[in-house]
């Protein structure tokens, strides 16, 4: 998935009010960009760090800056959660996903009383798959969702245990944007109950995929897959 073209690099000042962020640039301003991050940002949100901005003149705008990734142990990562199903998306489409090769992809497919961000379909087979985008480390290399407690996370592995109950292909996709990343795990010290249905989803049946990302200045795209820690 390619950036924005040029990003801006300065330096994170603070960032506030959960959509906000004021960052220092490299000619001595101070502007105020856009977050598109809802979690916590637990090691991506520390004044200080590098971070690299895009800019938007769009007058309709309420800020012309959006910060797009930041630097966390000598490798970018990528803070827009916007940007994690068209990455996700782009990879199935390019069928470099071992098992969900050769899928009609459909994003945003309505079940229950949740969107899923994605249904695949082929010849007596339906999958739906559900993203979600991973920045923090609990341990050196072990990458962990939740960085916040996700009550929206906890219904989405609930509607995709219904699923595989329904007789649906079930799979939770974890897109792990730390590049030092080597394994993945719930971050149950975080959210214990996302942790507990999370075991409980793959007990009957829902498939758990971790996939790293490499990011660059110029693009983030599915890299590996990595070992499921549960």
């Amino acid at each position: 998935m390619q950036l924005p073209n040029p990003l801006i690099e300065g330096h994170l000042v603070r960032r506030y009010k959960r959509f906000l962020a004021d960052v220092a640039l490299a000619d001595g301003r101070v502007v105020t960009a856009h977050t598109p991050n809802t979690g916590s940002m637990q090691q991506c949100a520390v004044p200080g760090q590098r971070v690299l901005l895009s800019q938007n003149d769009n007058p309709k705008r309420k800020l012309a800056w959006s910060w797009e990734l930041v630097e966390v142990d000598n490798f970018w990562v990528d803070i827009n959660t916007h940007r994690a199903n068209r990455v996700v998306e782009e990879a199935l489409r390019a069928d470099v996903i071992a098992g969900l090769q050769g899928y009609a992809v459909r994003p945003e497919f309505p079940f229950e009383k949740s969107r899923i961000d994605f249904m695949l379909e082929k010849p007596a087979e339906k999958v739906l798959l559900e993203v979600k985008n991973v920045t923090l480390c609990c341990q050196p290399g072990l990458a962990c969702f939740p960085d916040a407690v996700t009550l929206r996370g906890q219904k989405h592995l609930r509607d995709l245990m219904q699923a595989k109950h329904e007789g649906w292909r079930a799979v939770i996709f974890f897109l792990v944007q730390r590049g030092e990343a080597e394994a993945f795990s719930p971050a149950e010290q975080i959210d214990p109950e996302y942790a507990r249905l999370l075991h409980e989803a793959q007990g009957v049946g829902v498939e758990v995929l971790a996939y790293r990302t490499a990011v660059t200045q110029e693009e983030t795209r599915l890299e590996v897959a990595i070992e499921v820690q549960l």
